[in-house]
């Protein structure tokens, strides 16, 4: 049925609108956007508010939903053409044809299909009600505005808009977001997997010392300064000033793509009520809070996967504990658009063993030689538990049972979890999905090769010959399911102080807790903390410490947690600065004019600053090593390594070559920060931007990955800080929730919610998120009620 168009009067101020159902309706939802255009969803039941997010998020952002969609029906090629790039601006990239021949892979095997199916793997009932609502509220609203009516110009009138989505599409959406850290990282290295020529060459297997640790850590999409991570902060009752909980959590995820978020506010009167932000093609909140918790994530350092590694017979025959096996090839065919417009079919073969895909990943020391192949098993495959795992989440009565509820459903893919009650109480888990190799296990099973990538990076490589005995995974009696971590083997602490995480391992949620004797796929142990991570510990300790012991602490405000978003501390140059030495690495590198704008720089990376540049692009060309005189300690971790080696020779040449840098591209060495990064997608008018990298010690962090406009300025931001959420809990039993989404709610440029709030974000200001009916309703702009 067709559902009325929103009212606005002459005035321009809004009206409510309800066209009485033709029929009797399957769902009925009362959507209320109040200022910035944030949804307030208000339903009877889970499919109902299913069907209110669904058109909200399809009203603000049908481009990349639709974009999602067609990504999970594998129809890419079919749309944009097999050679064109996708890249999802977290880990999954490829042509369109490989990302096509992987997921319709999956759908001809019916992965999706079967969990729902599995009572113990699949969803629940409501959460299929919800997503079934999601898709038909999504629809509900292009049906209403037709493929024309879209205003996006990025899809406006787009053959594809005319295609209705179907529930299962969002649910391959879901499941591709599963595998995001798996093997969604190798969609090339399977897709392109193919059997060795004759007369192949076998690589020898190198040394510890010759294997460039670095570059193998990225390939495995382990990089700690990589810009896909996120900080977040909890702070119990004993060190604020209302005796409560409080959060700030700041996820650093893509200003564009399907891991954009968007804001919204869930309502069943009497049942359900949580509010925060969701990921396009989400209709459950992924981070957020309720009357009595709230949370955020940080992405984990577990691995969600393991590889196997199977001596060969054949080009496609390994060993197996049965004997000789043969790989599964799997043909697929692709609908392609040819560059006359014309549909073509083009074919490509994957390849299995029992335990997974089959990859060709010399970067990450897996090739597929004449002795042996690799295949990944993937955890995140294996389940499709994930809305389950939010919804319930969001009726957590503090964070303790937020925890509780997480583990019953053990959907959380690969993050970790913070949060904070009303009670007081603060919480950091990683109970992600892990699969489950203990240590004992992994030392048992390792290959040469695998305990190679062990040593180096903590990834077991596991024997693919005994992988149906004595080197499959193990099961736990508490887990949800067969094959990962049960809680008691994943590390949490719940405390009444404070606790964060910046992206490093779980070790350290607080300097007081270390957190030790878990299996190494989970992350490292008395390992060193990156500069970002020490900045978030520095903006709690000293609140509540004093700084350096000079100042008495104090305890913790909603407002001055807050103020350590915005403050723009850069961690690297307070450290660097101690002793001159930044100043000497300059002279020594005869910086001339630089070296008089950075012993003037107020150390911060505000849109005001200036230096900042010279800083950045400094950090940027560091050495791997020999930055530090004192070496990292595990005795000292907050504090070490520290003291700058300005006598190092490619310490002064990373200062010399970036100050060079910037001379090349006309920039002066006394511009303001704001001037070089910038908002403004696609086009649209610069908005400076402050923040800053991670790598260079910065907790505001923002970067420039593959920009499309803007291309004049130096750091175009398109990733980092993105739904960034202050919660407090009062004693008057409110709860004070503080919120900005750094690019807005709407991806149109022709909407006014579409650089409001990042206007907002340069000048440090916040949105007070409407929470309570009077809130919301003196925050109105609009408000209609659909129904389908």
């Amino acid at each position: 049925m067709l559902v009325s168009p929103l009212l606005i009067s002459a005035s321009g101020s809004a009206q409510s609108s309800t066209e009485p159902a033709a029929r009797p309706s399957r769902y009925a939802a009362t959507i209320t956007w109040t200022k910035h255009g944030i949804p307030h969803i208000k339903a009877r039941d889970f499919g109902s508010l299913g069907f209110g997010s669904g058109y909200a998020v399809a009203r603000t952002s049908a481009c990349t939903l639709a974009d999602t969609i067609i990504t999970a029906r594998g129809q890419r090629s079919r749309y944009f053409g097999p050679e064109a790039a996708y890249d999802d601006q977290v880990s999954m990239s490829g042509s369109n044809l490989q990302i096509d021949a992987l997921v319709t892979d999956l759908r001809n095997r019916r992965v999706v299909e079967k969990l729902l199916a599995d009572p113990r793997r699949g969803p629940s009932a409501r959460a299929r009600q919800l997503v079934r609502g999601y898709v038909a509220g999504g629809n509900a609203w292009l049906r209403k505005v037709g493929p024309d009516g879209v205003k996006d110009p990025a899809c406006r009138g787009a053959s594809y808009l005319r295609t209705r989505t179907a529930e299962l599409d969002l649910w391959y959406g879901v499941y591709l977001s599963n595998i995001l850290a798996s093997s969604g990282r190798f969609v090339k290295e399977i897709v392109d997997a193919a059997p060795p020529l004759a007369g192949a060459l076998v690589p020898a297997l190198p040394k510890a010392g010759e294997v460039d640790r670095d570059a193998l850590r990225k390939a495995l999409g382990r990089d700690p300064e990589a810009t896909f991570g996120s900080n977040a902060t909890a702070v119990g009752g004993k060190h604020t000033t209302s005796g409560r909980g409080m959060l700030l959590g700041n996820p650093h995820f893509p200003w564009r793509g399907r891991y954009r978020f968007t804001q919204q506010h869930l309502t069943i009167p009497g049942r359900y009520d949580v509010a925060g932000a969701s990921l396009v093609g989400s209709p459950a909140i992924n981070i957020g809070w309720n009357k009595q918790v709230a949370w955020s994530h940080t992405v984990s350092t577990a691995y969600r996967f393991t590889p196997y590694e199977y001596k060969l017979v054949a080009p496609t025959t390994y060993l197996s504990t049965d004997g000789p096996k043969k790989m599964t090839r799997r043909v697929v065919a692709v609908t392609v658009r040819k560059p006359d417009g014309s549909l073509g079919r083009v074919t490509e073969d994957l390849y299995r063993t029992r335990e997974g895909y089959v990859v060709s990943s010399p970067a990450t020391l897996m090739p597929w030689t004449p002795v042996s192949a690799w295949a990944l098993r993937d955890a995140n495959a294996e389940h499709l538990r994930t809305i389950d795992t939010f919804l319930a989440m969001g009726e957590a009565r503090g964070a303790a049972d937020l925890l509780r509820r997480q583990d019953r459903w053990g959907g959380m893919p690969w993050v970790n979890t913070i949060a904070a009650g009303r009670g007081g109480g603060v919480l950091y888990a990683d109970h992600s999905v892990v699969p489950n190799v203990p240590n004992s296990l992994a030392n048992r099973c390792l290959t040469p090769t695998g305990a190679l990538l062990f040593q180096l990076v903590g990834l077991p490589g596991l024997d693919g010959t005994r992988a149906g005995s004595d080197c499959a995974w193990r099961s736990d009696a508490d887990a949800s399911r067969p094959g990962i971590f049960g809680p008691a083997n994943l590390p949490k602490t719940q405390r009444r102080d404070w606790v964060i995480n910046a992206n490093d391992s779980y070790w350290l949620p607080n300097p007081a807790v270390p957190l030790e004797g878990y299996a190494r796929i989970i992350g490292c142990e008395r390992c060193e903390r990156s500069l970002r991570t020490r900045m978030v510990y520095r903006y709690v300790v000293d609140r509540i410490a004093g700084v350096d012991g000079l100042a008495p602490g104090r305890r913790m405000s909603p407002r001055s947690l807050r103020a350590t978003q915005h403050a723009n501390r850069v961690y690297g140059a307070e450290l660097m600065r101690e002793g001159d030495a930044l100043d000497r690495v300059c002279q020594l590198a005869q910086g001339g004019q630089a070296c008089d704008v950075l012993s003037a720089w107020d150390g911060r990376s505000d849109t005001t600053s200036v230096g900042t540049h010279i800083f950045e692009q400094f950090v940027a060309r560091m050495p791997a090593a020999g930055v530090w005189l004192t070496p990292f300690s595990a005795a000292d971790p907050v504090n070490t390594p520290r003291d700058l080696n300005f006598a190092n020779p490619l310490v002064i040449k990373a200062m010399s070559d970036a100050i060079a840098f910037l001379k090349s591209k006309g920039v002066a060495m006394d511009a303001r920060w704001g001037t070089l990064q910038v908002a403004g997608d696609r086009g649209a008018r610069p908005i400076p931007i402050g923040g800053g990298s991670g790598a260079a010690g910065n907790a505001n962090a923002v970067a420039s990955r593959t920009p499309q406009d803007n291309v004049g300025h130096l750091s175009p931001v398109t990733f980092g800080s993105s739904h960034i959420q202050a919660v407090a809990f009062l004693r008057d039993g409110r709860v004070q929730a503080h919120t900005i989404l750094t690019y807005s709610q709407s991806e149109n440029p022709r909407s006014p919610w579409s650089a409001d709030q990042t206007r907002l974000f340069t000048r440090e200001r916040w949105v007070a998120f409407p929470w309570t009916p009077r809130q919301i309703a003196a925050a109105r702009i609009s408000r209609i009620t659909v129904r389908g």
